[in-house]
């Protein structure tokens, strides 16, 4: 085993609304990624009463870190990748469209190159505040502000993509019925209209919060095994193999 080798470094945002983070989409995540030789790091970002922009200046302190750090824990650089699921879908995608803002170097003292991810995996993610939005995780991470018009579509990220987001891969199941599957297709076209690599893998049926959509992530009932999920992991990490 190469013990000196730099390898991705995959930060995982579970979902919950921004009400909760999700053991479901935490530790058993990690082992995957652990498993395919990447390091793995979990963020247990801040969630209601907590509101924006707390959690992203978390995820974005994280990634400085892993970058200020990287010859010691022998990360490659060129592959800090945010994996987020639902809500912490939502979140990795804010930080791969406002890496670039000012708001966030200058609150953490850093160059905005040092909080950019290299990539995305975003699962079935939270992207928009319009028709097809999920009201709880905009109510959760505005509060008050979730009234707000101007704000709440600050918040539709499909809006805020820039040829300067990061290459994405998403995944979504068409008759997910809490966070519908145009959340990934707006943020695949807007993508797309930017000239951004992006990967889109749509599967025709499963519920939300599936997780790795098998026995381990499963509900005690049973639920969320869907077997023809379950191949997005090792399409995800083939996708960071060939960024």
């Amino acid at each position: 085993m190469q013990t000196d080798r730099k390898r991705p470094v995959v930060v995982i945002c579970p979902g919950g609304g921004y009400e909760m983070t999700s053991d479901r989409e935490a530790e058993s995540i990690a082992m995957q990624y652990l498993a395919r030789g990447y390091h793995a790091v979990i963020l247990r970002y801040s969630v209601a009463p907590a509101r924006y922009p707390l959690a992203l200046m978390q995820l974005a302190k994280t990634v400085a870190y892993l970058r200020e750090h990287a010859g010691e824990f022998h990360i490659d650089t060129d592959k800090i990748i945010l994996q987020g699921f639902s809500a912490g879908g939502h979140l990795a995608a804010s930080l791969g469209v406002f890496w670039r803002e000012k708001f966030i170097s200058e609150a953490l003292h850093t160059d905005a190159e040092m909080v950019k991810p290299n990539g995305m995996i975003l699962s079935y993610p939270v992207i928009t505040s319009g028709k097809f939005a999920h009201m709880g995780s905009f109510e959760a991470l505005l509060g008050e502000n979730s009234n707000d018009s101007e704000k709440r579509k600050k918040q539709s990220l499909e809006f805020q993509v820039t040829e300067d987001t990061p290459p994405t891969f998403l995944w979504h199941t068409v008759t997910d019925d809490t966070v519908p599957v145009e959340n990934s297709m707006l943020f695949f076209e807007a993508l797309r209209k930017h000239r951004v690599p992006v990967e889109l893998h749509l599967y025709p049926s499963g519920g939300h919060g599936l997780s790795l959509a098998n026995e381990e992530t499963s509900h005690e009932d049973g639920g969320c095994i869907q077997p023809e999920c379950q191949s997005w992991i090792e399409l995800a990490c083939t996708w960071i193999g060939n960024l």
